[in-house]
């Protein structure tokens, strides 16, 4: 029988011990408990496709954890990533916490379908997100980017992109070329983008 083990906001300060007698559990959420660090044993939970770490104060999180589906990681104190071994995330959040880089870690979730990055001080997107091939959903709501790289173009399944709330000055041309891009959202952008409206032309559906 799956393991699903739910310690959502009882302000634990750290990581129960019985957690580690589920070393089977498919979900464990540890979310807004207060932890300031996360033990490297974590890795020995080699069964998650669910992980909820968001609303607690890590500054780091250990490069053992293994999970298949989700990983949420938002709200906290975060500025950097480990390298991760995790080629079938689905869904990542790390909405809301101290990124002013892209974490290279990152470019290595090929299985990834949503990444969740609002909330940060990105100024800019690495050429190593064109290895996210699967993406559908890419949220930069609330950050730093004037632009995005030419490499974007190559996420042929990209669906949708949040950009709100962003200085953006230009968009490459190369987002012309995304052929399943359905809705673009630039609300809270002073200046629109020229590429912008050529989406909207071709039907594609624009916020602003």
């Amino acid at each position: 029988m799956a393991q699903h083990l739910n310690y959502w906001k009882q302000q634990l300060g750290r990581v129960p011990d019985e957690v580690w007698e589920h070393s089977d559990a498919e979900t464990l959420v540890l979310a807004d408990n207060g932890l300031t660090e996360l033990p490297l044993r974590i890795g020995e939970l080699q069964n998650l496709r669910m992980l909820d770490l968001g609303h607690n104060a890590l500054t780091s999180i250990p490069g053992t954890i293994r999970v298949t589906g989700f990983l949420y990681l938002h709200d906290n104190q975060l500025s950097s990533l480990p390298v991760m071994d995790l080629p079938q995330l689905r869904y990542l959040n790390v909405s809301e916490n101290r990124f002013t880089e892209f974490p290279n870690a990152i470019c290595s979730m090929t299985g990834l379908i949503e990444l969740r990055f609002t909330d940060n001080q990105l100024q800019s997107l690495p050429d190593c997100i064109a290895s996210l091939r699967q993406l559908r959903a890419l949220h930069l709501r609330n950050n730093r980017l004037r632009t995005l790289p030419d490499a974007i173009g190559q996420l042929r399944e990209l669906r949708q992109i949040d950009l709100r709330g962003n200085p953006l000055e230009t968009l490459p041309r190369t987002m012309l070329d995304l052929p399943r891009l359905e809705k673009v959202d630039v609300r809270w952008v002073d200046a629109i983008p020229e590429v912008v409206a050529r989406l909207e032309e071709r039907g594609c559906i624009v916020y602003r």
